[in-house]
């Protein structure tokens, strides 16, 4: 056997030199370290036979900060080959949940809530949200580990939590995957198409199927491109929308004199008062849904130190400029008794077309709907991913069968992939319109609260990872990302969670406009709450099937999986040296970068 050697597996990201020594035999590494690039390109893309084996082994392709000597962090990789770059991050996190959400369901928002309703929950809620990705950021740019907010859930907080967490979060996924399909079909029927409802689904649901036959990076460019359009479509809006609150649209619209406030005073601010405002909390939080999906796609990168502090605060701009602003005109533009937006179905009832046929603007209302149609489908290959990949991490700590542990040679968990795929035929259960209305109500009410559970135990394991990192000697000077409110911002976090989880429950109980009794009360109860019983169920299970219980603080694991191990001097003076930049560039690296 060699001797043991040093190897310089990366630098810091910031250009200085900052080498990581590894120490390792050369007779291991070989046997377990993988190069994709020997392999031919057909393989990499995933469109030979080749590219379905099982991948031999990790990569290694992370790069590492700092000196390791004592952790074998060469083999310490995820299976899945870090192919995403610094563009596909920043998209995913600026507009990869920009969907049907914002698009048709902040008229069903508008129309519970009102306008200021709208907006008073929406700021709570990015709010919230601005805290849960920085405390995201600061534990994956520092653990880019395989399922991300799971596996740490695991680490930080208690494996029984982190199981029912996983695979509600998986069941979300898979169940919203034949919804958007679904709600892909009636885009469609905007234009007055002749196929019918099966064609349109068989067809939808092949375009995700291909699209993921090309992956990580499948889905990444993906992401991108359909982020791009629908980002200049937001953008777009605004500016419209700006002319026609001041008068400027076109003379043969509603939008020809100033509209300023009408709408703030007849009808008024709020819809339903306090029960319309909880309402708006759930729309909110689920408009938001995804967000955390640059947890995931950390351990998918090459250097996470680099890319995820732009991601993460791409989160804050997103919710600045495109939600809040698009919501703020859409409530000066479109009164929240508007009939459509109760009366429609896909693109009729969104605002954005609303505001766009009242201005007597043509043919802009197709831009959208063919904008609403691709984010649907956007969404629906972000469900293959996301619930591909918990799976996969599910296996990997010992929560699934180990089949869903295979990663192939072109880094598709394959098998975790097709689980998640065999969801989307439940689509066509919509060829028969009142059953398949009943099968999605309860399908989705199985896993609707996941999203909110799965924002929490973020939020809780960061409370968590702090009190570790203090308690076994470390400073928060040694971490490359500093969460922007610290703790505080997560115990922040985490009680807006729990203010929106209350108000769930309330209007569970107190449907807005309705007065239901007996079995009727306790459907409407169940439809809107029934994740968190199951959620309970699968903690049960999960502790009785493993027995295991959270750890002490001054016993949490902080070295496996970690990528910065860069000292307080070090760390010291990398961000002097970042001091003497520009004030321009200072300004750019904290709205933007790090």
């Amino acid at each position: 056997m060699d001797p043991p050697r040093e190897k310089k597996v990366g630098v810091n990201g910031s250009g200085s030199d900052v080498t990581s020594r590894v120490v390792y035999s050369n007779e291991t590494a070989k046997a377990e370290l993988y190069d994709p690039s020997k392999e031919s390109l057909w393989t990499r893309i995933g469109l030979s036979w080749e590219s379905f084996k099982r991948a031999p082994g990790i990569t290694g392709q992370q790069i590492i900060a700092g000196h390791a000597e004592n952790a074998d962090v060469e083999k310490d990789m995820p299976m899945l080959q870090p192919k995403m770059k610094s563009r596909h991050l920043n998209m995913i996190a600026v507009g990869g949940s920009i969907g049907t959400g914002l698009f048709v369901g902040s008229g069903s928002a508008l129309n519970s809530g009102g306008p200021a309703g709208v907006l008073i929950t929406f700021i709570l809620i990015g709010v919230m949200l601005i805290n849960v990705t920085q405390a995201l950021g600061e534990m994956c740019i520092l653990y880019p580990v395989s399922g991300g907010f799971y596996t740490l859930a695991i680490r930080f907080l208690d494996p029984s939590f982190a199981f029912a967490m996983g695979w509600n979060y998986v069941l979300q996924w898979a169940a919203t995957l034949p919804l958007e399909i679904t709600v892909a079909v009636t885009t469609v029927n905007y234009w007055n198409n002749s196929l019918t409802v099966a064609e349109w689904i068989t067809i939808f649901y092949l375009v995700i199927i291909i699209a993921c036959i090309f992956g990580t990076l499948g889905f990444a460019e993906e992401e991108f491109w359909s982020s791009c359009l629908k980002l200049l479509v937001v953008i777009m809006f605004i500016f419209i929308g700006i002319v026609c609150v001041t008068g400027g649209g076109p003379s043969s619209g509603e939008y020809s004199t100033y509209t300023g406030g009408r709408y703030w005073s007849d009808p008024g601010g709020f819809a339903n008062g306090f029960k319309g405002v909880c309402a708006v909390f759930v729309t909110a939080a689920f408009s938001f849904a995804g967000t955390e999906l640059v947890g995931l796609a950390g351990s998918e990168t090459p250097n996470p130190r680099k890319t995820l502090p732009a991601a993460v605060k791409g989160t804050f701009w997103r919710i600045t400029i495109i939600f809040i602003t698009s919501l703020t005109i859409i409530g000066l533009l479109v009164p929240y008794n508007e009939p459509r937006l109760i009366g429609g179905s896909g693109a009729s009832a969104s605002p954005f077309v609303i505001v766009l046929a009242n201005a007597n603007i043509s043919g802009l209302d197709h831009l959208i709907n063919a904008t609403i149609c691709i984010s649907v489908l956007s969404i629906g290959l972000s469900c293959v991913y996301a619930g591909s990949r918990t799976l996969t991490a599910l296996a990997e700590t010992g929560f699934a069968p180990s089949i869903f542990t295979y990663v192939d040679k072109s880094s598709r968990p394959l098998f975790s992939v097709l689980a998640i795929l065999a969801f989307g035929p439940i689509a066509y259960v919509n060829v028969a319109a009142a059953t398949g209305d009943e099968v999605f109500r309860w399908l989705l009410a199985l896993s609707g609260l996941s999203t909110l559970f799965t924002w929490l135990s973020i939020c809780l394991c960061h409370i968590r990872f702090r009190a570790a990192w203090k308690a076994q000697g470390h400073s928060v000077e040694e971490l490359p990302f500093q969460a922007i409110g610290g703790v505080w911002g997560s115990i922040l976090g985490s009680a807006l969670i729990v203010l929106v989880l209350i108000a769930q429950f309330y209007v569970a109980i107190f449907p807005i406009g309705e007065t239901l009794t007996g079995r009727d009360a306790a459907e409407s109860f169940f439809a809107a709450y029934l994740a968190f019983p199951v959620m309970v169920l699968f903690y049960v299970g999960g502790y009785v099937w493993k027995r295991q219980r959270p750890k002490r603080a001054s016993e949490i694991d902080l070295d496996t999986g970690r990528k910065s191990w860069l000292t307080v001097e070090e760390m010291r003076a990398y961000r002097a040296s970042r001091r003497d930049a520009p004030w321009y560039v200072r300004v750019y690296r904290i709205l933007f970068s790090n």
